[in-house]
């Protein structure tokens, strides 16, 4: 029993960090969410004001859920490296914009005050208002996120002969990307800034491969011989 505790340990303990951020993640989110306070920074460019509302965008938006999801458990149980580089690309996002809202409250006013049709999607888009208010939206998490997701399957080995997938990601992170803003959920500086971050964050994580000079430290200091 003891032997087969053990092995489980070893071959899933690599969910611990994930598991732990994720609670972290969705406490402070919460605490962001239900502590806004009263006056905060108006996030609005030229830009937003010819962006159209189109409310069927409300399902890619619901997608982004289950597409960075998936991608973070696939890569858990296929490759620990890309994993780790998943991981590490997501959650450095995710805590900047955890901290940007903290001192810097954020929100906007581009949803529309009454619903322009009435059908299955704006049904869908109403739930979604009252249940995630117009503010802490700088940088989007669902722009970085999408783009980390498909960095992630676009340079993994795992994905390297698999065109189809590869393409069906970029139209999905895409669509994900455009329901920001089709939506009224974000506005155009919010997806710029994600994809500036998303683009510093590819050269550490892919680039400068940070997940292996970690690696390479932690081998080389265990390697390093004892005295006395």
């Amino acid at each position: 029993m003891k032997k087969n505790l053990k092995n489980f340990y070893v071959t899933y303990r690599h969910a611990i960090p994930l598991l732990i951020y994720g609670v972290i993640y969705l406490a402070w989110f919460r605490y962001l969410e239900v502590n806004t306070p009263a006056h905060y920074q108006l996030i609005h460019v030229a830009a937003d004001d010819y962006i159209p509302f189109c409310e069927a965008f409300v399902i890619p938006y619901f997608l982004w859920f289950a597409y960075v999801a998936v991608t973070v458990v696939f890569f858990f149980f296929k490759n620990k490296e890309d994993y780790y580089k998943t991981c590490v690309f997501l959650f450095t996002g995710m805590t900047i914009f955890l901290i940007v809202s903290t001192f810097w409250p954020n929100g906007h006013h581009l949803r529309p005050a009454v619903m322009p049709r009435d059908n299955v999607f704006t049904s869908l888009l109403g739930a979604l208002y009252k249940a995630d208010t117009p503010t802490n939206l700088w940088p989007s998490i669902h722009v970085y996120n999408s783009l980390g997701a498909h960095f992630a399957i676009v340079k993994s080995k795992a994905f390297e002969k698999r065109r189809g997938i590869r393409i069906g990601s970029l139209v999905l992170s895409s669509s994900i990307i455009a329901a920001t803003v089709l939506i009224k959920q974000h506005s155009v500086f919010d997806v710029v800034t994600a994809f500036v971050m998303a683009a510093v964050m590819y050269a550490v994580v892919y680039h400068y491969d940070i997940v292996l000079m970690i690696q390479m430290a932690r081998n080389k200091k265990k390697a390093r011989p004892q005295i006395g």
